[in-house]
């Protein structure tokens, strides 16, 4: 284990057909602050080779299997512990070290971060247990927290934001293909919990990743449901596995697809038919246990430590109104350049809600309104002077989160 007590710790990214996601998603990477870390990129032929200037273990795979996807990543995985993240997440600077953390602590044999969703501000899914049906329980937890199943619910991991000690993943076999998509890291969470029972589970505030809204199975732009057949087939079998009833679901999509629908972004008329897919799937999955899996691969290639790439350094933060934005990018890249990390706060003198990315040249930046809304539970005008709304946000920006 090296200086500071965190674990080895290899990062596992799948993607399939998303270059541009992906590219963005490595550069994030490349930022990470922990000091032993490896890269495990399983993407289609045309994505694997992406980031050559990046020493990354590679695989080409194109398989529309995201389980199967994981464990041809897991099986090059060399770190004692493993992180997952999807490929059109953006990690925080310290998510990898922060995630990776608790596993100094033998007892922890996973650990969840906090999501935020496309806008790189408001929250997706914070802390939750998983239930045998499939459904998640929000936590209240706002610090790092450790905790065992209860009442045969363990906390829930998502996939864009976990980590699981590899030991342990492997006694459990790894992820099932029968979970191709949906549900295929809350199985994992449910048969560990089953394996060991007394184990912890981390939850991690401070491990943060922006969550995109990619087009993907089933979905298209903006995480518009297009076909809900996977999802179906996957909580048929979730729950047949488990002991819970998948019958929940057909409320909560419906309920899904109106918030599309209300949002303009579903024609009302397309709402029976995606809904007609999620019983085709339902059905598809109803009665099906498969046996759990089982691991048999050989050992991983050596750990291929990333150089030191992640700048510890305290971030350049930079704000200004948004018709300075070229001057304040520019220093911002220069500072990129010389190995420095920078993140740019750009306001314009309006009510506009604000957005959080990484910028193509390495720095993270967001925009809005001076008395726009920008953190969760904000209202929607906040009446703010220019000193002060940066005072607010320089504490809130990837690098400098309170």
């Amino acid at each position: 284990m090296p200086e500071g007590g965190v674990p080895s710790t290899s990062i596992v990214v799948i993607s399939r057909h998303r270059p541009q996601a992906l590219a963005r998603c490595l550069a994030a990477l490349a930022g990470q602050t922990h000091p032993d870390v490896e890269i495990v990129l399983v993407a289609d032929p045309a994505s694997a080779g992406i980031r050559p200037d990046l020493p990354l273990k590679r695989l080409a795979f194109d398989r529309a299997n995201v389980s199967a996807a994981r464990n041809e990543g897991l099986a090059l995985a060399a770190g004692e512990v493993v992180l997952f993240i999807d490929d059109d997440a953006l990690a925080e600077p310290g998510w990898a070290e922060a995630l990776a953390a608790p596993f100094a602590d033998s007892r922890v044999l996973a650990a969840a971060g906090f999501t935020r969703g496309p806008d790189g501000l408001r929250w997706q899914v914070r802390a939750e247990r998983i239930t045998p049906s499939g459904r998640s329980v929000p936590l209240n937890i706002a610090r790092a927290t450790l905790l065992a199943p209860e009442n045969g619910c363990p906390v829930g991991t998502i996939g864009t934001n976990c980590g699981f000690r590899r030991a342990a993943l492997l006694e459990i076999g790894g992820f099932d293909p029968a979970f191709a998509y949906y549900l295929d890291e809350s199985d994992v969470n449910l048969r560990m919990a089953v394996r060991f029972p007394q184990a912890l589970t981390a939850v991690v505030p401070a491990a943060q990743v922006i969550h995109g809204a990619a087009p993907g199975t089933g979905r298209g732009e903006a995480g518009v449901p297009q076909d809900l057949t996977a999802i179906g087939r996957s909580a048929a079998i979730f729950a047949a596995r488990h002991g819970g009833d998948a019958g929940w679901l057909r409320d909560n999509q419906r309920r899904r697809l109106l918030r599309h629908m209300v949002a303009g972004r579903l024609d009302p008329f397309a709402i029976a038919p995606i809904l007609a897919t999620l019983e085709r799937g339902l059905a598809e999955g109803r009665g099906q246990v498969p046996a759990p899996p089982h691991w048999d691969r050989s050992a991983p290639p050596p750990f291929r430590p990333m150089p030191r790439m992640g700048m510890a350094a305290e971030p350049l933060f930079l704000a200004g109104w948004h018709w300075q934005a070229r001057a304040l990018r520019a220093r911002a890249g220069q500072a990129v350049a010389q190995g420095r990390p920078a993140v740019l706060l750009l306001l314009t003198p309006s009510f506009l809600p604000h957005r959080l990315t990484l910028a193509a040249g390495g720095w993270w930046e967001q925009c809005g309104g001076l008395w726009g809304a920008s953190q969760p539970g904000d209202p929607a005008v906040m009446f703010l002077s220019k000193k002060a709304r940066i005072l607010r946000e320089r504490g809130n920006l990837p690098g400098r989160r309170r």
